[in-house]
């Protein structure tokens, strides 16, 4: 389904939770977020209620995001669910991957496609002070444990913060070197709990590119400009929220755990879906599709409109 823009809208990211084993600095306060109430948040089987009503609006890409998705009861029988779904192209999930050693084999026979594990950096004693509770360790055990199970194409999501990890990106880009993983950049948004940060936190993502001058491009896929170093196995991705802004080429809607679509990551617009069924979902859903904002504003004003952090959205 197009938006009044023009842009065909097939990609939606399906919070199933706002609570996750990590704290991460930029993303919530050590404390975490208050729990919502069990009557909160939409079950299971509401989710896939969703889902099914998206595809049937011409959404062919499902992402599963949190928080943290494995942390969310049933979370695996939800793949299969949305899984069996006609006309869904690819079911993908975003994950910190300390759960993946107990949950890869499970996600994988359930039907999930493929994964991107977010590793912001490879240094241990960094990786806690940002997590605030995680282990680095874990991290690369879910990476072993996804490739394990048989997972391909496995993307590691690397956010940018000036000041913490721009002396890693060689020693990042270097995962590629005998592995076909991408690793890709992300610049880091001013949304949430970073929204306050000093300018230098945030930096472009050309900063891969002096890091690493013999990067050549290859192609753009989605919202990331790929590019491989001359003999290694996988990529690099860039994405560029801030310093190249894709509001054009953006065909993503969300959905967050307590049933609002947002048409737009950093737009206050929410359109309520809990209760809708049917008919009425799919309205809903057309609606929120067809009023998708034209573009987002941080570039202009430097912070995100929404009214929510990511972690309440769905990374």
């Amino acid at each position: 389904m197009k938006d009044l823009n023009g842009r065909n809208i097939e990609y939606l990211r399906l919070s199933v939770t706002d609570l996750c084993n990590y704290r991460c600095t930029y993303c919530m306060g050590e404390d975490g977020v208050a729990k919502l109430g069990h009557s909160d948040i939409l079950s299971i089987e509401a989710l896939a209620e969703i889902g099914r009503a998206a595809v049937a609006c011409g959404i062919k890409k499902i992402r599963l995001t949190g928080g943290e998705p494995l942390v969310r009861k049933g979370v695996v029988s939800l793949c299969r669910m949305l899984k069996s779904i006609p006309g869904l192209a690819e079911l993908a999930m975003t994950t910190n991957g300390s759960l993946l050693p107990e949950y890869a084999f499970a996600l994988k026979e359930a039907g999930l496609d493929r994964l991107n594990i977010s590793i912001d950096t490879l240094d241990e004693t960094k990786f806690t002070e940002l997590t605030r509770r995680g282990n680095l360790r874990d991290a690369l055990d879910g990476l072993a444990a996804a490739k394990a199970a048989g997972f391909t194409n496995i993307k590691i999501n690397t956010v940018l913060i000036g000041g913490f990890n721009l002396d890693e990106i060689p020693k990042l880009i270097a995962l590629t070197r005998d592995e076909p993983v991408s690793v890709r950049f992300i610049e880091l948004m001013p949304i949430g709990e970073c929204a306050g940060w000093p300018k230098n936190r945030f930096v472009s993502a050309d900063a891969v590119l002096g890091a690493c001058p013999a990067l050549v491009p290859e192609k753009t896929e989605g919202v990331a400009e790929l590019y491989r170093v001359p003999g290694h196995i996988g990529t690099v991705g860039l994405i560029r929220p801030l310093s190249h802004s894709f509001c054009g080429d953006c065909n993503r809607i969300r959905v967050t755990t307590d049933g609002k679509l947002k048409p737009c990551l950093h737009s206050p617009l929410e359109i309520d879906l809990n209760g809708l069924t049917g008919a009425a979902l799919i309205s809903a859903i057309k609606k929120g599709i067809f009023y998708k904002p034209e573009r987002h504003h941080l570039n202009e004003d430097g912070q995100s409109a929404s009214l929510r952090g990511m972690h309440r959205i769905g990374g």
